[in-house]
């Protein structure tokens, strides 16, 4: 799909002297403001977003999509660049204004500023779609959802992450703008209501759950969650600290990363992914 060809499926669509199309409104988003600037600040450096990409191209790999892939709500370009690094087509679609500069200096070549909706897309248009941390903050998934699906063509597919268990629910998911977080079969469930077929799902970060509930559920139950994001906290949940810390983490990542190259879908995570077709 040639950028000019954009406008075709999405006919809010249109392109500004930046480089980029941009819908003629943009409507509010679940998402703080400061979400994408602080992200940016640790992406390139961090294990988590290093990780989640392996994990997100082993399951493209194993489930092509059948033309471009459309990252919607792909914030800074992270994933959309690793895509689009594996020879695959990606259209970003983000509409926060820090997100999509980042993305173009990355070097993206096909940005969409705009949700879905604002675009217009035209039914059964999109090849693919990418959802990654994503349907946690739409309060209606299951519309979201089924609208999404409304949009794939026949046979397409739908790739997703998200933040698992809400027994793991803190402060950071508060401030983040998240609405729920998922088990694999609630996330299941809530693709099948939505008209998908599962094909793959799995838990991923099967290492994080223990770490999550001591750094940041058990203060947050305790009355000490935190009031803002600031740049310090989030470096510090992305850096590896102690050589001998990443050199585990590294190992048990690559466990990880075999198993779902295996499609044996792991048990336990701090994430949940699915890969699902339309039909």
């Amino acid at each position: 799909m040639h950028t000019s060809n954009l406008r075709e499926i999405a006919p809010n669509l249109e392109l500004g002297q930046d480089g980029w199309w941009s819908s003629r409104q943009l409507s509010a988003v679940s998402y703080p403001e400061e979400g994408n600037a602080l992200c940016f600040s640790v992406e390139d450096s961090s294990f988590w977003f290093g990780h989640r990409n392996r994990c997100i191209l082993a399951a493209i790999k194993l489930f092509p999509p059948s033309g471009a892939l459309f990252d919607v709500g792909g914030g800074n370009g992270y994933v959309a660049r690793a895509i689009q690094e594996s020879g695959l087509e990606v259209v970003l679609v983000e509409p926060g204004l820090a997100g999509v500069r980042n993305a173009f200096n990355r070097g993206i070549r096909q940005i969409m500023r705009a949700t879905l909706e604002d675009a217009g897309v035209l039914p059964e248009t999109l090849p693919a779609v990418g959802l990654f941390d994503v349907v946690e903050h739409i309060r209606d998934d299951r519309g979201f959802l089924t609208g999404i699906n409304r949009l794939v063509i026949p046979g397409g597919r739908v790739y997703l992450t998200v933040p698992a268990y809400q027994w793991l629910w803190s402060g950071e998911d508060m401030l983040a703008g998240h609405s729920r977080r998922y088990t694999a079969t609630t996330l299941r469930c809530l693709l099948e209501d939505a008209g998908y077929t599962v094909e793959f799902a799995t838990y991923f970060f099967g290492f994080l759950p223990l770490p999550i509930l001591f750094r940041r559920v058990l203060p947050y139950r305790l009355g000490f969650a935190p009031r803002k994001v600031s740049e310090g906290a989030v470096r510090s949940d992305h850096e590896l600290g102690h050589p001998l810390v990443g050199r585990i983490l590294q190992m048990l990542s690559r466990r990880e990363l075999s198993r779902i190259a295996e499609l044996r879908p792991l048990r336990m995570g701090g994430s949940c992914m699915a890969v699902a077709r339309k039909g």
